[in-house]
């Protein structure tokens, strides 16, 4: 990572300063053309010739393929400045050799730029390019394909090598080739390197592209390594950073190929040839072993692979095979086999020395024959090529066979990748990592008998975690990591700070919105950071578990831990890790952690440690796990990290799951409208709401499939505490993240109406009742009550609960209707056990009967409202009539009943769920309800404290009385919401206002542009005073609505 690191700075630098250059781009500072400077002829001839001599300008040819009239320089000999001596063929020992260092001179390049081939009809094909030198180096070739052409970092080389010229391919075995070509290359990541040519082999992968391939030029990474000289008409290609149109119909009788227009990228490669190939050959294979060099991934030590694979081809090929697998390290070969000539002699070959890696004697001749009538050589060429054959098969290891006909071959593109694999199995499993290839890792590296290091399956577990690659995390589980045992507070803190592919740092925005304070460069997330972030966006009184004493007590000591062990200096290098104290002197009381309804329960049995916690195991500041539910920490880490296929695969796992999809859906919700309040981008803000509804659909599927297979526990899920999350419900939680379509379902809707009516059995005229009987208290008996098996899905107070066992064990018997309600009904849900204290419905004790009826919610709700409407008619009369020095009657009943409101709203305050005072006021105050509550009641007691007061403070007090009591009027429509009809009316209505808020503004401005200066025309000569804004803005509020005031106009 470093050796890159310093790479990309002294590339960096280098760009810099070329660039600085006037006049010239990166890619002409940094790469060279090369143009012949002197003649040598290919044959000499005696005869004495002018310095214009046809002859010599239209017959002979340099040694770099040029006739001496296509030369651009030469020397003053060699273009006959001066007397021409004559040409007559030198000694053979004095006889120059052409050598492109000595005869050829490097110039800036002069073409570079896109080409567009012409004669596409069906997609625009289109490709980078650049002619440069044979002696460019690699380092900035890798600079210009990544920086410049934009080419994503590769993570497979395949070089391809075949033959040249056109050749048939049969149906079978090229459909396995292209096919398996492209699938190996678009799910790795892959550069593919050709020749480029419209020929032979690469036109098959051309073929392949344009059959299998992506349509979109980024993801085609087919570059085409090309001599210069062999290109048809690349003087068109002459040109700096320009469009050039290219056709690839070139001339039949030609010796020079055109282009394939299905590559993406291509390098020129200019020796000062023309017409000669082989000139590009050495600097492919520098490229190849730099590429090698590189990192397969950032969070990776591996290298990039690079795998050969040979399609037909001539004897040039099986010289560059036995050049591959000779390398150090080698580079490994996949043979094609069926394509013909060098391809089926290695296939051969391969298979005959499969025992002992020797060729048999009988077989060694009928080889040599073979190898004669494919190539059409002689004797000795074919001895020649039996000897590199035989030197290939040296390293046969290297080397792999495809063959499309056997039964039991691999898939094309498994064979290219797996024949890459090399190394250890974690070497292995790190690469597949990197090409997020988890079925090559399943059947090829995680197999049974597999030797593994301590540790490596933990650290190839978190690389998949943070490259986000879900199909490892699952091999990984199935293959026996266990969450529990490989989450600790250190990795997953190391996951929450890797911001991989996330570049927005979205979620230091929302820690720094959650602790009110900027964050600083560099600043390490730590679980307290997220345990606020998480706070901040459920809101409300949630409590993040990351933000408990019991949990902070031990991170405190895990992290002590650490940095003392980290002062030990090199004493502990090579011995077992610890993270924690030793197991002897470590306090033995309770687990460190506990995701349960009374975490502190310990506490009061053992009140004389108030403040020590046990450690769960010796080894958990080790390396264990810290958390008893660890795959809960791992998906809210997915959600937080914006990882929706990594958090809808953990949803899949563990308990809990309408709960996790609940509150998955309100934080998405809650992050994507901080997202739009940040003005981080409408695509961010709509890829979270997308996430939010994804998982709200999930939770109201889960709910609906659970209704339909058990209606009792369904609902029981709906109001089951959730130990993990901060003891909330399913409903409450849905409610909070206003997923309304949870709140609709059929089985939430009777849940509320079971919430609602208590034990009451009621259907219809269910108000009628409930008024009849809190008038006549005597009516309660006549009323029908659920039983216990009825209720066993209502969550029950503990107080209720002890109630019903004193009041079943002071009434009559069972009877035989009891004694069958007791019976469990399996497909039900119901528990028997729940029902064995609950009677018949008629033989409920009448306590038992009061006692259910005054604390259903329904008459609780009744009681109030009729008391409330007494308590508005007293405070109507009082403000109504005289207010005499002392209160009256009436008065003394409102103001014990504003003084008994106020006692409850501050108990209310005081048992909400949120431990802080400010955050127990923060989350009262967000209700709109509690804040006309609080106003109304502190209007009230200023009021009462100044009507005790003589006038004119009196008068003051009876006017506070009459403004208190418009709050306690409009309180009515808290009461009215729950109507069905009266109640989305209300709604409808606050939305209404929250958005006439803008056209009020509006309003405003108008009135006040039109107020101003018709006042100031009317009435010239007046005197400044508060009354301006009044008669600035009174007249003309009123005009609106049709007041002209005439008679003003008359009068004047």
């Amino acid at each position: 990572m470093k050796e890159s690191n310093n790479l990309e700075e002294r590339m960096s630098s280098r760009i810099n300063r070329r660039q600085m250059e006037p006049g010239k781009s990166w890619i002409q500072t940094t790469f060279y053309k090369r143009e012949c400077v002197k003649f040598l002829p290919v044959s000499w001839v005696d005869h004495r010739c002018s310095p214009v001599c046809h002859v010599c300008q239209n017959l002979i040819r340099c040694c770099c393929g040029r006739l001496i009239g296509e030369h651009v320089e030469l020397d003053s000999m060699s273009r006959g400045r001066g007397p021409a001596p004559p040409m007559s063929s030198p000694p053979s020992g004095d006889r120059e050799d052409w050598s492109v260092t000595k005869h050829t001179k490097a110039s800036s390049t002069d073409a570079f730029g896109s080409i567009d081939f012409q004669g596409s009809t069906k997609r625009t094909c289109r490709a980078k390019y650049v002619r440069l030198s044979c002696d460019a180096k690699p380092e900035q070739l890798l600079c210009l394909m990544l920086r410049e052409w934009n080419l994503a970092p590769p993570k497979l080389v395949i070089s391809i090598h075949g033959g040249l010229e056109n050749f048939p391919l049969p149906q079978r075995v090229g459909q396995a080739f292209s096919k398996g070509l492209i699938r190996a290359a678009e799910t790795t990541g892959a550069w593919i390197l050709t020749d480029g040519f419209n020929t032979g082999v690469s036109m098959y992968v051309g073929d392949a592209v344009k059959l299998y391939g992506t349509h979109e030029r980024r993801k085609r990474n087919v570059i085409g390594v090309t001599p210069w000289g062999l290109v048809e008409n690349h003087r068109d290609l002459i040109g700096q950073d320009v469009l050039r149109h290219y056709h690839t119909l070139g001339n039949p009788l030609s010796k020079r190929s055109s282009l394939n227009c299905l590559h993406s990228h291509f390098l020129l490669v200019d020796d000062g040839t023309l017409g000669k190939s082989g000139g590009q050959l050495e600097l492919r294979r520098r490229l190849e072993r730099h590429l090698h060099r590189q990192r397969i991934h950032p969070r990776l030590g591996q290298r990039v692979p690079v795998v050969c694979v040979v399609v037909e081809g001539g004897p040039p090929v099986l010289s560059l095979v036995l050049e591959y697998v000779s390398r150090t390290p080698p580079v490994p070969v996949i043979v094609f086999e069926g394509t013909g000539r060098a391809a089926d002699l290695l296939a051969l070959i391969h298979k005959q020395t499969a025992v002992d890696r020797k060729l048999d004697t009988d077989i060694k001749e009928d080889f040599l024959l073979r190898v004669q009538a494919v190539f059409g050589v002689g004797r000795p060429e074919a001895s020649q090529l039996f000897t590199v054959l035989t030197s290939c098969m040296g390293h046969r290891e290297m080397i792999t066979i495809f063959d499309s006909e056997s039964e039991d071959h691999l898939e094309p593109d498994v064979a290219i990748l797996t024949a890459s694999l090399r190394g250890t199995p974690a070497d292995q499993l790190s690469i597949t990592l990197a090409w997020d290839r988890a079925d090559i890792a399943q059947e090829h590296i995680l197999v049974y008998g597999q030797q593994w290091k301590v540790g490596a399956l933990e650290q190839a577990m978190l690389n998949a975690l943070l490259m986000d690659r879900v199909g490892f995390v699952k091999l990984l589980i199935e293959n026996g990591i266990t969450l529990k045992h490989f989450l600790t507070v250190s990795r997953l803190e190391e996951l929450y700070n890797t911001q991989q592919g996330s570049p927005d740092n979205f979620l230091y925005h929302i820690i720094e919105e959650a602790k009110k304070c900027r964050l600083s460069v560099g600043h390490k997330i730590s679980l307290i950071d997220i345990g606020m972030a998480i706070e901040y966006l459920i809101g409300g009184a949630y409590r993040s578990t990351y933000m408990r004493k019991s949990f902070r007590a031990v991170y405190n000591q895990i992290h002590s831990a650490l940095k003392e062990a980290s002062q030990e200096g090199s004493g502990m290098v090579g011995k077992p890790r610890k993270r924690g104290v030793d197991p002897a002197t470590a306090p033995q009381t309770q687990p460190p952690f506990f995701r349960t309804a009374e975490p502190y329960r310990r506490k009061q049995e053992n009140p004389s440690l108030p403040h020590e916690l046990e450690l769960a195991s010796p080894a958990e500041l080790g390396g264990t796990s810290l958390f008893v539910y660890s795959i809960n920490d791992l998906f809210v880490w997915a959600v937080l990290m914006r990882r929706q296929q990594m958090a809808l695969f953990l949803w899949q796992h563990g308990e809990q799951a309408m709960a996790r999809a609940v509150v998955a859906c309100r934080l998405y919700r809650a992050m994507a409208t901080e997202a739009k309040e940040r003005i981080m981008g409408d695509s961010i803000a709509e890829e979270l709401k997308k996430f939010s509804i994804e998982f709200g659909q999930l939770a109201v599927d889960l709910l609906d499939k659970a209704f339909k297979e058990n209606e009792c526990m369904a609902m029981k899920l709906l109001t089951s505490e959730m130990t993990d999350w901060s003891n909330f419900t399913c409903l409450q939680m849905a409610v909070a993240s206003g997923l309304r379509p949870f709140v609709a379902h059929s089985c939430t809707q009777m849940l509320l109406t079971d919430l609602w009516m208590g034990h009451l059995n009621m259907r219809k005229n269910s108000w009628v009742k409930i008024i009849v009987s809190i008038l006549l208290p005597m009516a309660i008996q006549l009323l029908e009550f659920k039983s216990k098996a009825e209720m066993s899905h209502i969550p029950q107070t503990h107080e209720a609960l002890q109630f019903g066992v004193e009041a079943a064990s002071s009434g009559a018997p069972p009877t035989e209707t009891a004694v069958q309600a007791e019976q469990c009904d399996a497909e039900s849900g119901r528990n028997c056990a729940q029902s064995r204290s609950g009677l018949a419905v008629r033989c409920l004790p009448w306590a038992r009967k009061v006692y259910d009826f005054y604390n259903a919610p329904v008459v609780k709700f009744w009681f109030h409202t009729m008391s409330y409407l007494a308590f508005l008619m007293l405070f109507s009369y009082t403000v109504l009539v005289r207010m005499e020095s002392r209160p009256s009657a009436a008065e003394w009943l409102v103001i014990a009943y504003i003084i008994s409101t106020a006692v409850e709203k501050t108990r209310e305050l005081w048992v909400s769920e949120p431990r802080k005072f400010r955050k127990k006021l923060k989350v009262w105050f967000s209700e709109y309800w509690n804040i006309s509550d609080f106003i109304a009641i502190f209007l009230f007691f200023t009021g009462l404290v100044l009507r005790c007061q003589s006038d004119p403070a009196r008068t003051a007090g009876r006017l506070m009385y009459c403004l208190d009591i418009i709050f306690w009027f409009v309180r009515l429509m808290d009461i009215l919401a729950i109507n069905q009809q009266a109640g989305p009316y209300l709604t409808m209505i606050t939305k209404m206002m929250s958005n006439m808020f803008y056209i009020m503004i509006i309003m405003g401005i108008v009135l006040v542009s039109f107020g101003t200066p018709r006042w100031s025309i009317l009435k010239p000569d007046e005197e400044p005073s508060w009354d301006l804004l009044k008669q600035v803005l009174f007249q003309p509020y009123f005009m609106m609505f049709g007041e002209v005031y005439a008679g003003e106009i008359n009068r004047g």
